[in-house]
């Protein structure tokens, strides 16, 4: 296999209680000096959510999640020029966004929650990511059962990807997120992994968020007593590169340095670049 240019998505969470507390921005207040610094770091996209989606997590109104992620983006769009993704399944949310500065919608709902953001995503041709998830963040994780994981993922994404054609979203702009431990067992999430190739293979582009997930945590550790959160560095870059050679176009991590260095090194192992 060859490794894919995969682009990196740097996370930055405005909320109190997303799982990996160093990606929190939320004590700094609207200073994107965190955000700039996944950029000197080397990511291509920075992805901004106001709303946890951690297991367990609970909704937030749009109006608080507005608050969190509009001001953010706006100053933050003073000095950066790499695109910026909102990370919302709400129109109000992502409209305001838009209108600050952002240029991209990261949907985990796949346009389900809140139909209207198709049309929004649709009128400002930007990209939009669909996800799937099994349930909600807060029930997800509440014994999720498949037949067939990866048949079932598969045709969900297909579905959302034709919901939003028929929105009028160009096929261009859309990219499918087989939501790696959003409603799934470890095993679902191996056999996902296993199977990106074929996820790849409809046409569209593929984004994959693994970083520091329960997955590593328990690959690294065990099931029954997965790593701490601050142990899965190195076993989210091993998984991305896996991802990355089986042609996931978007890399959506916490640690971007750790991921380029490790993607710089692999290009020039495959070929793909010449020595530095």
């Amino acid at each position: 296999m060859e490794a894919a240019a995969s682009l990196i998505m740097g996370i930055v969470n405005r909320t109190p209680d997303s799982f990996y507390a160093e990606s929190r921005s939320v004590p700094h207040g609207d200073d994107p000096a965190q955000a700039l610094g996944l950029v000197a770091e080397g990511a291509d996209i920075l992805d901004i959510g106001g709303e946890s989606s951690r297991p367990g997590s609970e909704y937030v109104p749009a109006e608080e999640e507005t608050r969190r992620v509009v001001p953010f983006i706006r100053e933050l769009r003073r000095h950066v020029a790499v695109p910026i993704s909102v990370d919302t399944r709400k129109r109000a949310v992502a409209e305001a966004a838009l209108d600050a500065g952002a240029n991209m919608i990261n949907d985990i709902s796949a346009l389900r929650d809140d139909p209207d953001l198709a049309r929004l995503a649709a009128e400002r041709q930007v990209p939009v990511v669909l996800m799937h998830m099994a349930g909600t963040p807060r029930t997800m994780q509440l014994n999720p059962h498949y037949n067939d994981v990866v048949a079932e993922v598969e045709r969900f994404l297909l579905d959302a990807a034709e919901r939003a054609l028929a929105a009028g979203i160009r096929a261009a702009d859309i990219i499918l997120d087989p939501g790696i431990g959003f409603g799934k067992t470890l095993q679902h999430n191996i056999q996902l992994m296993q199977a990106l190739p074929r996820l790849r293979g409809h046409g569209f582009r593929l984004l994959l968020g693994l970083s520091r997930k329960t997955m590593i945590g328990m690959l690294v550790g065990s099931p029954d007593a997965p790593a701490p959160v601050q142990e899965r560095l190195i076993g989210s870059v091993v998984a991305n590169l896996y991802g990355a050679d089986c042609g996931a176009d978007i890399l959506r991590v916490h640690d971007v340095a750790a991921t380029r260095q490790a993607l710089a090194v692999l290009s020039v192992l495959r070929g793909r670049e010449g020595s530095p």
